[in-house]
């Protein structure tokens, strides 16, 4: 709501936001909350993966069952309510939608959720990779909520930043993936479109990374009462 009221603000000050009108930032912004809120249903044993699982010892138990230890921490925890997240997106994407007469074809709607799938697996694989760090530095915080606090960047136009901060967005934290490319694609911002095409290829880059990064702190892992 807050999120939204920002939006609002901004735009009854300034016609433009760059060259991106009212609903096409709205557009953005609604788009975005679909593969966060995918994500956090998911996510909260990340957030707290240091604390609970390494400090705490939790992560014994877990490499007792003979069951993958990723799934376990994923699963041993849901935050439905996130759902919410998605069909405040979808609703604010489809009311943008009409705004800016959109013209959606099958394939769009193909994209659509195969960019929302891409968008949540590259937030789960960028916290993944920050939280299996906990494997070698044990914090009960970590640099998981800062991180997360960079998601905000991914629900306003890239290009309003500096080139570092899109860089930064782009290719070492990439949330422009999650959100901003995918969007200017259903806009029909054609400037983007090689970076649109790129995004199941950083998706599936970043997965397998996150991967070996967690199973490389599975086998690093100590247990605290050793």
């Amino acid at each position: 709501v807050l999120g939204f009221g920002f939006v609002l603000v901004l735009f009854s000050k300034i016609p433009k936001l760059q060259d991106w009108s009212f609903y096409e930032v709205l557009f953005l912004y609604g788009f975005s909350l679909i593969p966060l809120g995918l994500f956090n249903i998911l996510s909260w044993n990340l957030y707290e993966f240091g604390d609970l699982y390494i400090i705490q010892g939790r992560f014994d138990r877990i490499l007792l069952r003979p069951v993958d230890t990723l799934f376990q921490v994923l699963f041993e925890k849901f935050r439905l309510e996130s759902l919410q997240e998605v069909v405040t997106g979808i609703t604010v994407v489809a009311i943008c939608s009409g705004h800016l007469r959109l013209a959606w074809h099958t394939t769009d709607y193909f994209w659509f959720v195969t960019m929302a799938i891409c968008g949540a697996v590259i937030y789960f694989a960028v916290f993944l990779l920050l939280t299996a760090v906990s494997f070698w530095f044990e914090d009960r915080v970590g640099i998981v909520p800062p991180v997360f606090n960079m998601l905000t960047f991914g629900r306003y136009p890239l290009t309003i930043y500096n080139l570092y901060i899109q860089f930064l967005l782009s290719w070492i934290i990439p949330f422009a993936f999650a959100s901003f490319y995918p969007v200017t694609h259903f806009l029909g911002r054609e400037a983007f479109a090689p970076l649109f095409r790129l995004v199941p290829v950083v998706t599936l880059a970043f997965a397998i990374l996150a991967r070996i990064v967690w199973d490389n702190g599975v086998r690093n892992y100590s247990s605290t009462g050793s």
